[in-house]
Protein backbone atom coordinates (compact mmCIF):
# COMPACT_ATOMS: atom_id res chain seq x y z
CA UNK A 1 0.00 0.00 0.00
CA UNK A 2 1.47 3.33 -1.00
CA UNK A 3 2.33 6.09 1.39
CA UNK A 4 -0.64 8.30 2.27
CA UNK A 5 -0.71 11.60 0.44
CA UNK A 6 -0.73 14.53 2.85
CA UNK A 7 -1.38 18.23 2.28
CA UNK A 8 2.21 19.17 3.06
CA UNK A 9 3.63 16.29 1.08
CA UNK A 10 1.54 16.93 -2.02
CA UNK A 11 2.51 20.61 -2.04
CA UNK A 12 6.10 19.83 -1.00
CA UNK A 13 5.81 22.47 1.68
CA UNK A 14 9.03 21.40 3.36
CA UNK A 15 10.94 22.52 0.25
CA UNK A 16 8.71 25.49 -0.53
CA UNK A 17 8.88 27.02 2.94
CA UNK A 18 12.61 26.38 3.19
CA UNK A 19 13.26 28.36 0.00
CA UNK A 20 13.21 31.73 1.78
CA UNK A 21 16.73 32.52 2.95
CA UNK A 22 17.09 36.23 3.77
CA UNK A 23 20.71 37.34 3.88
CA UNK A 24 20.28 39.80 6.72
CA UNK A 25 18.42 39.92 9.98
CA UNK A 26 16.26 42.79 8.78
CA UNK A 27 12.53 42.20 9.23
CA UNK A 28 11.41 43.42 5.79
CA UNK A 29 13.77 41.29 3.75
CA UNK A 30 11.51 38.24 4.15
CA UNK A 31 8.62 40.17 2.59
CA UNK A 32 10.85 41.19 -0.31
CA UNK A 33 11.89 37.57 -0.91
CA UNK A 34 8.41 36.08 -0.60
CA UNK A 35 6.81 38.67 -2.87
CA UNK A 36 9.30 38.10 -5.67
CA UNK A 37 9.19 34.32 -5.30
CA UNK A 38 5.40 34.50 -5.49
CA UNK A 39 5.64 36.61 -8.65
CA UNK A 40 7.86 33.94 -10.21
CA UNK A 41 5.37 31.20 -9.28
CA UNK A 42 2.54 33.14 -10.90
CA UNK A 43 4.68 33.74 -13.99
CA UNK A 44 5.21 29.99 -14.23
CA UNK A 45 1.43 29.60 -14.32
CA UNK A 46 1.08 32.40 -16.88
CA UNK A 47 3.52 30.63 -19.20
CA UNK A 48 1.57 27.39 -18.69
CA UNK A 49 -1.75 29.05 -19.58
CA UNK A 50 -0.39 30.90 -22.60
CA UNK A 51 1.15 27.70 -23.95
CA UNK A 52 -2.27 26.03 -23.68
CA UNK A 53 -3.97 28.98 -25.37
CA UNK A 54 -1.43 28.94 -28.19
CA UNK A 55 -2.03 25.25 -28.79
CA UNK A 56 -5.76 25.82 -29.14
CA UNK A 57 -5.41 28.90 -31.32
CA UNK A 58 -3.04 27.05 -33.64
CA UNK A 59 -5.63 24.32 -33.97
CA UNK A 60 -8.31 26.85 -34.82
CA UNK A 61 -10.14 26.25 -31.52
CA UNK A 62 -10.49 29.90 -30.58
CA UNK A 63 -13.35 29.65 -28.07
CA UNK A 64 -11.62 27.17 -25.70
CA UNK A 65 -8.59 29.49 -25.66
CA UNK A 66 -10.69 32.22 -24.02
CA UNK A 67 -10.63 30.41 -20.67
CA UNK A 68 -6.84 30.32 -20.56
CA UNK A 69 -6.52 33.95 -21.58
CA UNK A 70 -9.12 35.03 -19.04
CA UNK A 71 -7.19 33.16 -16.35
CA UNK A 72 -4.01 34.95 -17.41
CA UNK A 73 -5.70 38.32 -16.92
CA UNK A 74 -7.00 37.30 -13.47
CA UNK A 75 -3.54 36.20 -12.39
CA UNK A 76 -2.07 39.45 -13.67
CA UNK A 77 -4.57 41.36 -11.54
CA UNK A 78 -3.42 39.48 -8.43
CA UNK A 79 0.20 40.21 -9.32
CA UNK A 80 -0.59 43.90 -9.70
CA UNK A 81 -2.27 44.03 -6.30
CA UNK A 82 0.80 42.41 -4.76
CA UNK A 83 2.78 45.62 -5.33
CA UNK A 84 0.55 47.26 -2.69
CA UNK A 85 1.98 44.84 -0.14
CA UNK A 86 5.54 45.73 -1.07
CA UNK A 87 4.63 49.42 -0.88
CA UNK A 88 4.15 49.03 2.89
CA UNK A 89 7.95 48.87 3.03
CA UNK A 90 9.46 52.33 3.43
CA UNK A 91 12.73 53.55 1.87
CA UNK A 92 14.38 53.23 5.29
CA UNK A 93 13.19 49.61 5.58
CA UNK A 94 14.56 48.74 2.14
CA UNK A 95 17.91 50.42 2.62
CA UNK A 96 18.46 48.23 5.70
CA UNK A 97 19.03 45.21 3.43
CA UNK A 98 19.47 46.54 -0.11
CA UNK A 99 23.25 46.01 -0.09
CA UNK A 100 22.66 42.28 0.43
CA UNK A 101 21.02 42.06 -3.01
CA UNK A 102 24.33 42.77 -4.73
CA UNK A 103 23.86 43.00 -8.49
CA UNK A 104 20.69 40.90 -8.56
CA UNK A 105 17.67 42.50 -10.16
CA UNK A 106 14.20 41.65 -11.42
CA UNK A 107 15.62 42.76 -14.77
CA UNK A 108 17.26 39.31 -14.82
CA UNK A 109 14.01 37.35 -14.49
CA UNK A 110 14.18 34.71 -17.22
CA UNK A 111 10.50 33.83 -16.85
CA UNK A 112 9.40 37.42 -17.30
CA UNK A 113 11.47 37.74 -20.48
CA UNK A 114 10.07 34.43 -21.76
CA UNK A 115 6.59 35.78 -21.03
CA UNK A 116 7.34 38.93 -23.03
CA UNK A 117 8.69 36.82 -25.89
CA UNK A 118 5.56 34.65 -25.91
CA UNK A 119 3.46 37.80 -26.18
CA UNK A 120 5.59 39.06 -29.09
CA UNK A 121 7.66 41.65 -27.19
CA UNK A 122 10.99 40.21 -28.30
CA UNK A 123 14.42 41.66 -27.57
CA UNK A 124 17.34 39.24 -27.88
CA UNK A 125 19.53 41.61 -25.85
CA UNK A 126 17.98 40.21 -22.67
CA UNK A 127 19.64 36.84 -23.33
CA UNK A 128 22.96 38.24 -22.10
CA UNK A 129 21.67 38.21 -18.53
CA UNK A 130 21.60 34.39 -18.51
CA UNK A 131 24.62 32.10 -18.72
CA UNK A 132 25.00 30.29 -22.05
CA UNK A 133 23.69 26.76 -21.82
CA UNK A 134 21.78 27.42 -18.60
CA UNK A 135 18.16 26.22 -18.33
CA UNK A 136 17.06 29.86 -18.05
CA UNK A 137 18.88 30.81 -21.25
CA UNK A 138 17.48 27.78 -23.08
CA UNK A 139 13.93 28.65 -22.00
CA UNK A 140 14.33 32.19 -23.27
CA UNK A 141 15.94 31.10 -26.54
CA UNK A 142 13.08 28.68 -27.19
CA UNK A 143 10.49 31.41 -26.57
CA UNK A 144 12.42 33.83 -28.77
CA UNK A 145 12.61 31.37 -31.67
CA UNK A 146 8.98 30.24 -31.47
CA UNK A 147 5.89 32.02 -32.82
CA UNK A 148 4.33 34.36 -30.29
CA UNK A 149 0.69 34.20 -29.24
CA UNK A 150 0.00 37.11 -31.58
CA UNK A 151 1.77 35.33 -34.47
CA UNK A 152 -0.59 32.40 -33.96
CA UNK A 153 -3.61 34.71 -33.84
CA UNK A 154 -2.59 36.44 -37.07
CA UNK A 155 -2.37 33.07 -38.81
CA UNK A 156 -6.02 32.54 -37.86
CA UNK A 157 -6.89 35.98 -39.22
CA UNK A 158 -5.25 35.03 -42.51
CA UNK A 159 -7.15 31.70 -42.58
CA UNK A 160 -10.37 33.67 -42.10
CA UNK A 161 -9.69 35.28 -45.47
CA UNK A 162 -7.98 38.52 -44.58
CA UNK A 163 -5.08 39.42 -46.93
CA UNK A 164 -2.19 39.52 -44.47
CA UNK A 165 1.52 39.33 -45.18
CA UNK A 166 2.72 37.22 -42.25
CA UNK A 167 6.16 38.18 -41.05
CA UNK A 168 9.07 35.91 -41.93
CA UNK A 169 11.36 36.58 -38.96
CA UNK A 170 9.49 35.74 -35.77
CA UNK A 171 12.58 36.24 -33.60
CA UNK A 172 12.26 40.00 -33.89
CA UNK A 173 9.93 42.31 -31.98
CA UNK A 174 6.57 42.77 -33.64
CA UNK A 175 6.06 45.83 -35.86
CA UNK A 176 2.48 47.08 -36.34
CA UNK A 177 0.99 46.54 -39.79
CA UNK A 178 -1.72 48.42 -41.64
CA UNK A 179 -2.97 45.15 -43.10
CA UNK A 180 -3.46 43.74 -39.62
CA UNK A 181 -5.27 46.86 -38.41
CA UNK A 182 -7.52 46.69 -41.48
CA UNK A 183 -8.36 43.07 -40.67
CA UNK A 184 -9.29 43.91 -37.08
CA UNK A 185 -11.34 46.83 -38.38
CA UNK A 186 -13.46 44.43 -40.41
CA UNK A 187 -13.78 42.08 -37.44
CA UNK A 188 -15.05 44.89 -35.21
CA UNK A 189 -17.40 46.21 -37.91
CA UNK A 190 -19.10 42.83 -38.28
CA UNK A 191 -18.89 41.15 -34.90
CA UNK A 192 -21.66 38.68 -35.71
CA UNK A 193 -19.76 37.30 -38.71
CA UNK A 194 -16.41 37.20 -36.92
CA UNK A 195 -17.65 36.55 -33.38
CA UNK A 196 -14.87 34.13 -32.40
CA UNK A 197 -12.13 36.47 -33.62
CA UNK A 198 -13.86 39.46 -32.04
CA UNK A 199 -14.03 37.80 -28.64
CA UNK A 200 -10.45 36.61 -28.99
CA UNK A 201 -9.34 40.18 -29.67
CA UNK A 202 -11.08 41.38 -26.52
CA UNK A 203 -9.39 38.66 -24.45
CA UNK A 204 -6.03 39.70 -25.88
CA UNK A 205 -6.72 43.31 -25.01
CA UNK A 206 -7.64 42.30 -21.46
CA UNK A 207 -4.27 40.59 -21.20
CA UNK A 208 -2.35 43.57 -22.61
CA UNK A 209 -4.28 45.97 -20.39
CA UNK A 210 -3.44 43.87 -17.33
CA UNK A 211 0.24 43.77 -18.28
CA UNK A 212 0.33 47.55 -18.59
CA UNK A 213 -1.40 47.92 -15.23
CA UNK A 214 1.21 45.62 -13.67
CA UNK A 215 4.03 47.65 -15.22
CA UNK A 216 2.50 50.94 -14.08
CA UNK A 217 2.05 49.75 -10.50
CA UNK A 218 5.59 48.41 -10.55
CA UNK A 219 6.89 51.85 -11.53
CA UNK A 220 4.95 53.56 -8.76
CA UNK A 221 6.08 51.05 -6.15
CA UNK A 222 9.75 51.31 -7.13
CA UNK A 223 9.60 55.11 -7.10
CA UNK A 224 7.88 55.03 -3.72
CA UNK A 225 10.54 52.76 -2.21
CA UNK A 226 13.79 53.93 -3.86
CA UNK A 227 12.87 57.13 -5.68
CA UNK A 228 14.90 57.55 -8.86
CA UNK A 229 18.05 55.77 -7.72
CA UNK A 230 19.65 53.31 -10.12
CA UNK A 231 18.42 49.75 -9.76
CA UNK A 232 20.47 47.06 -8.04
CA UNK A 233 21.28 45.49 -11.41
CA UNK A 234 22.65 48.79 -12.73
CA UNK A 235 19.53 49.72 -14.68
CA UNK A 236 18.10 53.24 -14.67
CA UNK A 237 15.46 52.11 -12.21
CA UNK A 238 12.26 54.13 -12.54
CA UNK A 239 13.46 55.71 -15.79
CA UNK A 240 13.80 52.32 -17.47
CA UNK A 241 10.51 51.03 -16.07
CA UNK A 242 8.65 54.11 -17.33
CA UNK A 243 9.96 53.43 -20.84
CA UNK A 244 8.23 50.03 -20.79
CA UNK A 245 4.80 51.61 -20.35
CA UNK A 246 4.58 52.28 -24.09
CA UNK A 247 4.93 48.61 -25.01
CA UNK A 248 1.89 46.95 -26.57
CA UNK A 249 1.78 43.24 -27.33
CA UNK A 250 -1.21 43.58 -29.67
CA UNK A 251 -0.86 47.12 -31.05
CA UNK A 252 -3.45 47.03 -33.82
CA UNK A 253 -6.20 45.97 -31.44
CA UNK A 254 -5.50 49.23 -29.64
CA UNK A 255 -5.07 51.45 -32.70
CA UNK A 256 -8.18 50.15 -34.50
CA UNK A 257 -10.31 51.71 -31.78
CA UNK A 258 -9.52 55.16 -33.12
CA UNK A 259 -11.05 54.18 -36.48
CA UNK A 260 -14.28 52.66 -35.19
Amino acid sequence: MGQEVTYGGYLRLDQLLAAQEPRTGQHDELLFVILHQTMELWMKQLLHEIAAAQGQVRGGDLVPAYKHLARVSRIQAVMTQAWDILATMTPADYMNFRAALGGSSGFQSAQFRALEYKLGIKDAAHLKHQAEGSPERQMMEAALAAPSLYDDVLVQLAKAGFPLSLRADITQGYTPSQDVEDAWYEVYRDTAKYWALYQLAEKLLDLDDAMLSWRHKHVLTVERVIGRKRGTGGTEGVGYLQSTLTKRAFPEIWSVRTRL
